[in-house]
Order: C-alpha cells, then sequence, then structure tokens
C-alpha cells in the first residue's frame, strides 16, 4: 500500500501561482460565507453534498450509512480505537455490527480496528481502515465549516476557501481508498 502525505495549509508562497481559483466555486463560498448556514439547500453546501459527502458516505449497508450520515451532520458520532481484548457490547446482532473481522458498513471481511457509535445508542458497529477514512474526512469537513459558521476562524475568506477546497480533496482521496496507512 503507497502512503501518501498531502501538504498542509496553508500553502508556501511559491506555491500561489500554481493554485487558481475557480470563479463559481468561489462565488458560492463567498455567498455562504456572508451568512453561514448548515443548510444543505444552500449552493454551496449542496454542490459538497453531492460531489463529495454523499458519495464518501455511501457504504454498501445503505440503512446504516444513512445513520452514520445523520449521526455526522447532527455531530453525535463517535469514532474510538477498539482494544485488542474488549468484546463487543453491543444490544443488536454481530451481523449487523460486523466485528473485529468484519466491517459493518462495507459487510466485507477486514480487520477493524475501530468502531463507531452513532449518538447515545449505546450499540457499536466495527469498521474498517478504510470507511473510518472516509466517516473522518467528512467529519473534518463538517467541523471546519462548523468553526467558520461559528466566528471561530479569523482569516482571510480566500484562505478559508483553500482550507475548504483541501477538506474536499481529503474526502475524494478517501472515498478513492487512499488514507494513511497508521488508520
Amino acid at each position: 500500500m503507497v502512503s501518501l502525505s498531502p501538504p498542509a495549509l496553508p500553502l508556501p508562497v511559491s506555491l500561489g501561482h500554481l493554485l487558481q481559483v475557480d470563479s463559481i466555486l468561489f462565488a458560492e463560498f463567498q455567498a455562504w460565507k456572508e451568512s453561514p448556514t448548515l443548510d444543505k439547500s444552500c449552493s454551496f453546501l449542496d454542490r459538497i453534498y453531492r460531489e463529495d459527502v454523499g458519495p464518501c458516505l455511501d457504504f454498501t449497508k445503505q440503512e446504516l450509512s444513512e445513520l452514520v450520515r445523520v449521526a455526522v451532520e447532527e455531530n453525535t458520532l463517535t469514532i474510538e480505537p477498539v482494544a485488542s481484548q474488549t468484546l463487543p457490547v453491543v444490544k443488536v446482532s454481530s451481523e449487523e455490527c460486523g466485528g473485529p473481522k468484519k466491517c459493518a458498513l462495507s459487510g466485507l471481511p477486514r480487520t477493524c480496528k475501530h468502531r463507531i457509535m452513532l449518538g447515545d445508542s449505546g450499540n457499536y458497529y466495527y469498521i474498517s481502515p478504510s470507511c473510518r477514512a472516509r466517516i473522518t474526512a467528512v467529519c473534518n469537513f463538517f467541523t471546519y465549516i462548523r468553526y467558520i459558521q461559528q466566528g471561530l476562524v479569523r482569516q482571510d475568506v480566500e484562505l478559508m476557501y483553500w482550507e475548504v477546497m483541501r477538506l474536499r480533496r481529503e474526502m475524494s482521496l478517501a472515498k478513492l481508498g487512499f488514507y494513511p496507512s497508521e488508520m
């Protein structure tokens, strides 16, 4: 497996001439930034849901995928590492939750080093490193736009835009199966 590590923002000034702002995407971001909302009907979030969030959280197990999407949106999803000796404490069958050797989202036999809990249900679902990378990429995006919405990010609008684009790239890479090997 090849491990890629993308450059972190802020980008060096020397790379500035290599980047070109897409005028439509930037205009959508600026309009959203004027009155930031988590309402996915605005053009900025609608595009990101269609192009990035939706595909990234589209797993084989559709019903669980939808529950994960809702938990991510509501900021109620918990991801935690699985201790090697921990036995699952769940209220649903292990077939639904996967297990340390089967991913609950993909249904594939994979070593699952993490598990998720949706809200305070007490039900844990074991997930593969690939699924964890996809969920984490989407969570990182939502965390950043929540920070903008709450006024916690105090940067030039173009720097915020490029951070959003970097987070979108991370979602795309995770969806394609590229993620750090330490997951």
